[in-house]
C-alpha cells in the first residue's frame, strides 16, 4: 500500500493548523500592541507632565535643599560635641561625688571610732573609780548607820522598828 499520499496529507493538514496558529499568534501581538500604544500615549499626556514639574521642582529648591542638609550636619555636629563635652562633665561629678562619700564615710568611721575609744576610757577613768567610790561611800555609810543606830537602840530601849521587821 502506497502511504505517501496520507502522510502528504497529514503534513498539508499540519501545515495549516500552523499556519491558523501563526494566524492567531500575528492578531493577538496586534492587539497587544494597540493596547501598549495606548498605554504609552496615556503616560505621555499624564504622568510625563507630572514628571517635568517633579523634576523642574527639584531643580528649583536643589540650592534650599543642599543648605538644609549642610545646617543639619553642622548641628549635628555641634550636639555630638555639647553631648560629649555633658558626658564628661558628668562622669567628672560623679567622680568627685563618689570620691566625697568615701571620703565622709572614712570620717565618719574615725569619729565613731574615736567616739568608742573616748567611751571606753572615760568609763575606765571615771565611771569605774566613781563607782567603787560610791560603793565605799555607801558601805562606810552603812556601817555608821549600823553602829549609830545600834546605840541609839540601846538609848531608847526599843528594839528593832517594826520596819525594818517586816523587810
Amino acid at each position: 500500500m502506497d502511504y505517501l499520499p496520507i502522510f502528504i496529507g497529514v503534513t498539508a493538514a499540519a501545515v495549516v493548523i500552523q499556519a491558523g496558529i501563526l494566524v492567531a499568534m500575528y492578531l493577538a501581538v496586534r492587539q497587544s500592541t494597540a493596547r501598549m500604544e495606548g498605554l504609552a500615549n496615556e503616560i505621555k499626556t499624564k504622568v510625563l507632565p507630572t514628571a517635568e514639574i517633579a523634576y523642574s521642582m527639584l531643580t528649583e529648591f536643589r540650592p534650599h535643599l543642599e543648605t538644609l542638609v549642610k545646617n543639619v550636619s553642622e548641628s549635628s555636629v555641634m550636639v555630638r560635641t555639647q553631648i560629649e563635652r555633658l558626658d564628661a562633665t558628668v562622669s567628672d561629678a560623679i567622680d568627685r561625688t563618689r570620691l566625697q562619700v568615701i571620703r565622709a564615710d572614712e570620717l565618719l568611721n574615725r569619729t565613731l571610732d574615736r567616739v568608742e575609744s573616748t567611751t571606753n576610757l572615760v568609763h575606765k577613768t571615771v565611771v569605774s573609780p566613781v563607782r567603787q567610790l560610791a560603793g565605799l561611800v555607801q558601805g562606810v555609810t552603812s556601817g555608821l548607820e549600823f553602829l549609830i543606830g545600834s546605840k541609839r537602840r540601846r538609848h531608847n530601849g526599843v528594839g528593832v522598828p517594826q520596819d525594818e521587821m517586816f523587810i
